[in-house]
């Protein structure tokens, strides 16, 4: 491989977070997208936060009475203020994924596949695929999933990181880097 892409593809990680109306990529929609630019010191180079405006009667549907009904009851004010936020402030799906194209390639050298990370990536993955094809086919196959290190940590060594689940899309990136670097650190 050309040593100029593998160093292009190194210089940055992209940390995607969605707030989605539940956990079926085929049945559900995404709410609320935010993403940070960030080095591999984890310092934060750009951030991008978009609000997918979803139809009430799907949100109503998947949120309220669906089967992540009862996740959504366990934080009502989350759910609720989500909501509102669509209504009030919501793009379509094709404006939120032109944001995203703009801002990736803003940050990201052309042509070069771009990591992809996050806490459970695989799942925003999923969505990302069904939902932006275009932003999808912009990212390496391989991505940076904070849960495995979870995994590990918890299983072998049994430390645990306590991160806050306020489930909203940027404060649980900011969540999910802080843990990284609380494993990175536990590295001898």
């Amino acid at each position: 491989m050309d040593k100029k892409l593998v160093n292009a593809k190194m210089k940055r990680v992209l940390w995607v977070d969605l707030e989605m109306t539940g956990l079926d990529p085929n049945l559900d929609r995404i709410l609320e997208v935010a993403a940070i630019v960030t080095d591999w010191d984890f310092k934060e180079i750009a951030t991008y936060e978009g609000v997918v405006k979803v139809g009430p009667s799907l949100v109503e549907k998947r949120m309220k009475s669906g089967p992540s009904a009862a996740f959504w009851e366990t934080i009502p004010s989350t759910r609720d203020a989500l909501i509102e936020q669509n209504m009030k402030d919501g793009k379509s799906g094709r404006t939120i994924e032109n944001e995203l194209l703009k801002f990736v390639s803003k940050h990201f050298d052309a042509g070069v596949p771009v990591l992809l990370a996050g806490n459970s990536i695989h799942m925003d993955r999923q969505f990302i695929a069904n939902q932006w094809p275009r932003l999808n086919a912009l990212l390496h196959y391989r991505m940076l999933d904070v849960s495995a290190w979870k995994v590990v940590f918890e299983g072998r060594f049994n430390k645990k990181f306590s991160k806050p689940e306020d489930h909203r899309a940027l404060g649980d990136i900011r969540g999910s880097i802080e843990e990284l670097k609380y494993y990175l650190k536990r590295i001898k």
